[in-house]
């Protein structure tokens, strides 16, 4: 099982094309948590070789501060996945992606090419992380698979447009039509030990959508959520956020918990309500990102 990583926030997650230098430069300074440089859908087919080297040209030369830089590859049965990792792996980006995860062996196979370029490069087996898009039916019925396939794993990212597209479901601003895997995503992601990162919003100009969007994502347990527009993170950012509010009440009952740990009892009551485990775990959870 992995073990979540806490040197990142990541609350937003901002696809950017890796054709345009332009925009990669402009992500490399805005309010995001991870930038990443999109080699798949975000690029024309007959853009992909010189999107593979606009992106490592990026990571050579840009400064992204302390955010993060993933490279989304394309799906290994491409054959491209062997050369994007190639060309850009030497410019040391934190992680990959693999789209369209459909079951371990899609995972075990960049695996396999991560672990091969930490070898040529001398780096420790493992310094790359993974994560994987979970988008189609069959995706959503191998979470379990999936999610155990390489300890390098760190997230899974929900993509509801191709999984619509895949069962042939009509999306509507609602989005129950893709309820149940996104259920199923966050619930496997925690199962397991990962991070869980909810769906594009894809009206970029309705920011009322994108807030409450994000809000109930925050509320089914996703860590993040990915965004296609620069104006979008602040928002993502800020939904993600615990507020002052949370942070004082978090804090409060995990020093009632420890009082009465302390004084030996056992249940107790906390502004009125009994308090078990379970809520003192989720304060402590609220505390945790609240450092981050």
């Amino acid at each position: 099982m992995a073990v979540q990583n806490t040197r990142f926030a990541r609350r937003s997650l901002l696809f950017m094309p890796g054709d345009s230098m332009k925009k990669i430069q402009k992500a490399s300074n805005w309010e995001v948590d991870t930038v990443i440089l999109d080699l798949e859908d975000g690029v024309a087919q007959n853009r992909k070789v010189e999107a593979r080297t606009t992106v490592a040209e990026a990571l050579r030369t840009l400064d992204f501060g302390a955010r993060e830089r993933l490279v989304r590859l394309n799906h290994v049965n491409t054959g491209l996945p062997p050369d994007e990792i190639e060309t850009t792996a030497g410019w040391r980006p934190d992680g990959y992606i693999t789209p369209k995860a459909e079951d371990e062996a899609d995972l075990r196979a960049v695996d396999r090419l991560l672990e091969m370029a930490e070898q040529r490069l001398g780096v420790e087996v493992g310094a790359f992380r993974l994560f994987a898009m979970i988008e189609t039916a069959r995706g959503v019925m191998n979470l379990k698979e999936i999610a155990r396939a390489t300890p390098r794993l760190e997230g899974l990212i929900f993509g509801a447009e191709d999984l619509a597209g895949d069962i042939g479901a009509v999306r509507t601003s609602a989005a129950w039509e893709v309820f149940y895997a996104r259920s199923a995503v966050v619930t496997a992601a925690a199962a397991y030990g990962l991070q869980a990162f909810d769906m594009v919003f894809t009206d970029f100009h309705d920011a009322v959508g994108l807030e409450t969007e994000s809000r109930f994502a925050r509320q089914l347990g996703y860590t993040g959520k990915t965004c296609i527009h620069p104006n979008q993170t602040a928002i993502v950012n800020r939904a993600f956020s615990p507020t002052p509010e949370e942070i004082d009440r978090a804090q409060r009952l995990v020093n009632a918990f420890e009082e009465q740990q302390v004084a030996g009892a056992g249940a107790f009551t906390f502004e009125g309500k009994m308090v078990d485990m379970p809520m003192v775990v989720a304060a402590r959870k609220v505390l945790a990102r609240a450092v981050l």
